[in-house]
């Protein structure tokens, strides 16, 4: 009986291989059907990107502010007062529970 089978072994061998590598080619992680799921994974990190250039961006900006080129008196005063925890005698103090 194995000798009747046996012409045919490579071409079932064949056959698995080209299942077994179309099979994962569709639902593998990059596969043809997980396309819509790494397009929407996609633009979530690129939103998140941006908001972090964004933030990034503010933040140099206010480096810059604060180098010894271009001090700002006011951005280094808010600064100093905040850090502190002091208020200027004409300032309005608004107190809020945390």
């Amino acid at each position: 009986m194995l000798a009747r089978l046996r012409p045919y072994l490579p071409t079932t061998a064949l056959a698995f291989l080209i299942f077994y590598f179309a099979f994962h080619a569709l639902t593998g992680d990059r596969g043809l059907l997980t396309s819509n799921q790494r397009d929407a994974t996609l633009v979530a990190k690129m939103q998140e990107l941006d908001k972090v250039r964004a933030e990034r961006q503010d933040l140099e900006a206010r480096a810059k502010l604060l180098r010894d080129s271009s001090l700002s008196a006011d951005l280094l005063e808010e600064r100093a007062r905040s850090l502190l925890g002091f208020a200027d005698p004409r300032d309005y103090v608004i107190r809020t529970k945390p």
